[in-house]
């Protein structure tokens, strides 16, 4: 009796546990519009944090908290600005040879119809030249959309700077140590995980340049930019940064095996930093696994759109952490770990 008892406790945990989550999920979903640019105020501050800690030590507090928020709206307005040329310049190219996709989409549908293969009519109402041009409207469309989100982010960020040192003396007030070691364990991993990101953001994007010059494909250092930016999220951003360069290349390029090998290089880029050079890069401190990351980027975009694209990792490796900490949870940290010998130095 004693056993099926403790089953049934087991069970009923396990619902009560799974019922939370649902719920969680769905409430960080109705109420996006708040919890997105807050959770992303916490990404932030746990990366600004160690500056506005130093410029304390040498000036007025309101002052430190001044030049920290300047030189974070000043970074992410740089970042904003590149993103945004970069888009332009596609889309200005794009205008600008407009007659060379109508031409390919004339001989792509001509020789299909050779075949037997009638698509025109169901191309046509679903796709014409002017459909990537609205793609790219649309994502400067949604971009312009996240200056409100930065707004309010900021203002999250900004109250939290203010309140940091409270929150710490609180935690210790109440004597949670493992609170306080988590924490300032996901604040080192957001910090290694951003300067393991932007390094190869970087050397994605200068590769890209630097092939795109080789084999001929313009705007060459649009593609760059676009490359660096989309790095930032795992597997989406890659991929994206992988095909639109080989769609504009097929219009671009006199011959196929010329787009054939274009596709080839820029793949090989995206895996070779993404699957040899990052994992070396990040190390053991950053150790997450594969399926992990790829749930936490399409769950996150499915919550919070592109922002939750680009914070979903921040947020698991947050998980990890905190599991890690409490023994009742730390199979979780193990399961989602990279590695079994993190689980192992854990336990």
């Amino acid at each position: 009796m004693k056993s099926t008892d403790k089953s049934k406790d087991g069970t009923a945990r396990t619902a009560l546990v799974i019922c939370a989550i649902v719920l969680i999920a769905i409430s960080l979903y109705l109420a996006r519009s708040v919890f997105a640019p807050l959770a992303f105020a916490l990404f932030i501050l746990a990366i600004v944090w160690p500056l506005q800690e130093a410029l304390e030590r040498r000036m007025p507090k309101g002052l430190a908290l001044f030049v920290t928020l300047a030189v974070t709206a000043v970074a992410v307005l740089i970042f904003a600005s590149l993103i945004a040329w970069a888009l332009s310049a596609i889309a200005d190219w794009l205008l600008r040879n407009a007659d060379r996709f109508q031409a390919l989409y004339t001989q792509a549908t001509s020789w299909l119809e050779e075949r037997g293969i009638f698509v025109a009519g169901v191309l046509a109402e679903r796709f014409d030249v002017g459909w990537l041009l609205r793609l790219f409207q649309d994502v400067a469309k949604r971009l312009n959309q996240l200056a409100g989100f930065a707004i309010l982010a900021l203002v999250f960020l900004m109250m939290a700077l203010l309140e940091v040192d409270q929150i710490r003396q609180k935690l210790v007030d109440l004597d949670q140590p493992k609170l306080i070691r988590a924490a300032s364990e996901v604040a080192a991993k957001f910090r290694r995980y951003m300067l393991v990101r932007t390094q190869l953001s970087l050397l994605t994007g200068l590769t890209i340049w630097i092939f795109a010059l080789i084999a001929g494909l313009e705007p060459a250092a649009a593609w760059g930019l676009l490359g660096f930016a989309l790095n930032y999220i795992p597997f989406i951003g890659p991929f994206v940064a992988t095909l639109l360069p080989a769609l504009f290349a097929i219009a671009q390029l006199d011959t196929w095996q010329a787009v054939i090998l274009v596709f080839a290089g820029l793949t090989a880029i995206q895996f070779i930093i993404g699957n040899y050079l990052e994992p070396l890069a990040a190390g053991a401190a950053l150790s997450i696994s594969p399926l992990a990351v790829i749930f936490a980027v399409f769950f996150g975009t499915l919550l919070w759109g592109m922002p939750g694209a680009l914070i979903g990792v921040p947020v698991m490796l947050a998980i990890m952490a905190i599991c890690a900490e409490f023994p009742s949870s730390r199979w979780a940290a193990i399961l989602l770990s990279g590695s079994p010998r993190d689980g192992e130095k854990k336990s």
